[in-house]
C-alpha cells in the first residue's frame, strides 16, 4: 500500500525591523529623550502581556505612528514583571520594533540618532530571524 504524504512548511512572517537598546534609564525617561531627539511622540500603551510557564508576564510598551510613511513604532521593555521578553538577549534593556515600511537609509539614520543620545550605551539593528524566542515579538 502506498501512502501519499504531504508536508506543510510553516514560516513565521517577520515583517518588521528591530533595534536593540542598552541603557540604564527607565522606560519613560528614555522615551522622553527619544521623543526630543528624533521628533517622535511615543505614548504609553497598556503593558504587553505574555504567558510564560503558565504565568502572565508584563512588559512596558509605548507606541508611535509616523503619519508620513504610515509606519508604526513600538518601544518595548525586555525586562518584564517576572522575566525577559527575549531571554537570550538579557543585556538588552529595550527594543524598538518598526512595522510597515521604513527605508534602509532611514533605519540607519534612526540607529545613528539613537546612538547620539548620551544616555544610550548602544543601539543596534537586530535580525529578528536570528532570535530564538522571536514568537514573543509576534503578539502585536
Amino acid at each position: 500500500m502506498i501512502l501519499n504524504r504531504k508536508t506543510l512548511k510553516f514560516e513565521i512572517d517577520l515583517d518588521f525591523e528591530l533595534v536593540a537598546i542598552t541603557t540604564s534609564l527607565r522606560d519613560y525617561r528614555l522615551c522622553y529623550h527619544i521623543n526630543k531627539r528624533l521628533n517622535f511622540n511615543f505614548t504609553k500603551s497598556p503593558d504587553l502581556e505574555i504567558i510564560q510557564a503558565g504565568m502572565p508576564v508584563y512588559f512596558s510598551l509605548y507606541q508611535f505612528h509616523w503619519e508620513a510613511s504610515d509606519t508604526d513604532f513600538y518601544f518595548i521593555a525586555n525586562k518584564g514583571s517576572d522575566g525577559y521578553l527575549i531571554p537570550e538577549m538579557r543585556r538588552v534593556d529595550y527594543f524598538i520594533m518598526i512595522r510597515n515600511y521604513i527605508a534602509g537609509d532611514e533605519l540607519e539614520k534612526l540607529v545613528a540618532d539613537l546612538n547620539k543620545i548620551q544616555e544610550i550605551v548602544a543601539a543596534v539593528k537586530v535580525d529578528p530571524k536570528k532570535i530564538k524566542s522571536r514568537e514573543n515579538l509576534l503578539l502585536f
